[in-house]
C-alpha cells in the first residue's frame, strides 16, 4: 500500500468515525439531556420517552453504530484492497 493510500483510507476511517460519533453524541446527550422535558411528554410502555432515551436509547444507538461501523469498514477495506 502507497503512502497516499495510506492516508486516505485513515482519513476516510477517521471521518467515518467523527460521523459515527456525532450521531450517539445527538442522541445521548441532545436527546437524552438537552430535550428531556419535551421528549417527556410522550410514554412508552408506561415511562417517559426522555427517560428512555436516557437510560436505554443510547445503548441501542451505540449497538447499532457498531455494526453500521463494521459494514462501513468491510467495504473500506475492500475499497482499498486491505479486505482478508
Amino acid at each position: 500500500m502507497t503512502p497516499e493510500n495510506r492516508a486516505a483510507y485513515w482519513k476516510a476511517n477517521v471521518r467515518l468515525l467523527f460521523i459515527l460519533l456525532f450521531f450517539w453524541f445527538i442522541v445521548s446527550y441532545g436527546l437524552g439531556i438537552i430535550l428531556v422535558e419535551p421528549l417527556n411528554s410522550i410514554q412508552i410502555g408506561g415511562y417517559p420517552l426522555g427517560f428512555w432515551f436516557a437510560q436505554q436509547g443510547s445503548i441501542y444507538v451505540f449497538l447499532v453504530l457498531i455494526f453500521i461501523y463494521a459494514a462501513a469498514m468491510n467495504r473500506l477495506d475492500k475499497k482499498f484492497d486491505v479486505d482478508e
